[in-house]
């Protein structure tokens, strides 16, 4: 058992006189609303059971008041009953009329009965009505008197709360790292880091077992091998200066993001104290870690997608230091083409020589990956893809390097973008790439076709519906978990 569990374990307070206090005056189940009711315990207070049974009708008393009339009357049939208009009455036949005594006060007619009322009947309706308010009242006050006992021992109870939240994140630290194979990082104060066979540790539990692909996170410069525990240099981790930015390139959907985002929540982790996602890791402790990723709106303060992610990487630049960890997922997006590359271009220049802090940064700029060759503190890395007979298969997997095409192209097609519109796409495309101009300068982008073939017209029969179109549409998206859609979505991409 490991010291601190000892600690833990030698000051916690089971508090068990406080315990021994609200059991036998709380019931299991308390209500919401303390005006609920039924919030003490039964036999826990003499009165307030007397008054439950009267406020529920007194079942007993009504049972041996309705005998002792029919023994005293005569009146075989008569009956004690009550609604919430005339509330208790005695119920009397017609033909038992006769039998009626004197002290039978008539307080309703019907067709075949008449009801009464006596004054012992009416001091018990009486007890009834008050009975409610009076039991939710001695509740309130029993539960005060409970409550000010236990505000007697906050201290105690609060210590007690810190050291089981304590145990409750290590047992679950301890549960997720065993279940799921993660492992002892090693801390550092070398500006290093370095994960190998990282896997994010959300993803990684909802997919099925073994789809996620793990990947190395090789970052900063680890020289210096000091250890928070020791300063000792690792036996299983090369000490390599491996560029404090990563500028990382590849297709959308392929795994850029999650890349950046892994390394960042396996870096708070380790900082925890808790085991990471990974075969082996070596963490140089951070300061802080930013993170600008994604992209809203600010509607309420009058402020664009643009604007918001200009004001987030400001506090970036203005604020992380050489211990920082910073994770930018494509910046500039939101402006023009030029602006948005001028602007990526010198924030990582910024960050490269000004801040010094290890930078992540997933791109659509593919201009970016020529900075690696000015700056030394820069490494280019792209995701992986294999092409097969005109396809692309994203591999998800990181690699050293620019890469070579961005297959926004067949991105579009996966997401159901109409042939016509990818066709099109491919032509201008190359056009691009080769960049055709004419003696003025301007760009000889072909024109569109406009004969019959394809112009959109109007068929006698709609088109066969997709089929993974359809399956959608019947999709019980309220019954399933998140777990089971990210399951069909991945069944539903095979079928492409």
């Amino acid at each position: 058992k490991s010291n601190r569990l000892q600690d833990l374990e030698s000051r916690i307070d089971l508090c068990e006189d406080v315990r021994a206090a609200i059991e036998p005056c709380l019931v299991d189940e308390p209500p919401l609303n303390l005006t609920d009711g039924d919030l003490i315990r039964p036999g826990f207070n003499e009165r307030l059971d007397e008054l439950r049974e009267l406020s529920r009708g007194g079942k007993e008393w009504i049972a041996a008041y309705q005998a002792r009339e029919i023994e005293r009357t005569g009146i075989t049939n008569l009956k004690v009953g009550f609604n919430k208009v005339f509330g208790y009455y005695l119920e009397v036949t017609a033909a038992q009329l006769n039998k009626v005594p004197d002290d039978y006060h008539r307080k309703q007619t019907l067709k075949n009965q008449e009801r009464y009322i006596t004054p012992e009947l009416k001091e018990h309706e009486e007890k009834v009505l008050t009975a409610d308010q009076q039991s939710l009242a001695l509740e309130a006050e029993l539960f005060q008197e409970l409550r000010n006992m236990v505000g007697q021992h906050l201290m105690r109870l609060q210590q007690t709360a810190i050291i089981l939240a304590e145990l409750d994140v290590l047992t679950c630290f301890a549960h997720t790292a065993m279940e799921h194979r993660y492992c002892r990082p090693e801390l550092t104060l070398s500006p290093v880091l370095d994960i190998r066979e990282g896997r994010h540790p959300v993803l990684d539990q909802m997919l099925p077992s073994g789809q996620f692909v793990p990947n190395d996170v090789l970052l900063g410069n680890d020289s210096e091998s000091t250890t928070v525990e020791e300063a000792t240099e690792s036996e299983t981790l090369q000490s390599l200066d491996h560029g404090r930015v990563q500028v990382i390139t590849g297709p959308n959907m392929a795994g850029k993001s999650t890349y950046i985002r892994q390394a960042a929540l396996i870096t708070l982790m380790a900082q925890t104290g808790s085991f990471v996602p990974a075969s082996e890791a070596r963490i140089g402790i951070v300061d802080r870690i930013f993170a600008r990723v994604g992209a809203s709106d600010e509607l309420s303060k009058g402020q664009s997608t643009f604007m918001v992610e200009m004001t987030e990487t400001a506090r970036i630049l203005n604020t992380a230091t050489d211990r920082s960890l910073v994770i930018l997922d494509e910046i500039g997006r939101g402006t023009s083409t030029y602006d948005g590359l001028s602007l990526a271009w010198a924030i990582t220049e910024y960050l490269h020589d000004i801040t010094g802090a290890r930078t992540m940064f997933a791109t659509h700029y593919h201009e970016l990956t020529d900075l690696a060759e000015t700056l030394s503190g820069i490494r280019n890395w792209n995701v992986a893809v294999h092409e097969c007979d005109g396809d692309v298969i994203f591999l998800h997997k990181i690699v050293p390097g620019a890469a070579d095409k961005s297959y926004g192209i067949h991105v579009a097609r996966l997401a159901g973008v109409p042939g016509q519109v990818i066709t099109r796409a491919n032509q201008i495309l190359e056009t691009l790439e080769t960049d055709k101009t004419d003696e003025q300068g301007k760009s000889t982008i072909p024109p569109r076709q406009t004969d019959k073939a394809t112009q959109r017209q109007l068929n006698l029969f709609e088109p066969p519906p997709h089929p993974i179109l359809e399956e959608l549409k019947h999709l019980d998206l309220d019954s399933l978990t998140p777990k089971a859609a990210l399951d069909r979505l991945y069944e539903l991409r095979k079928g492409l």
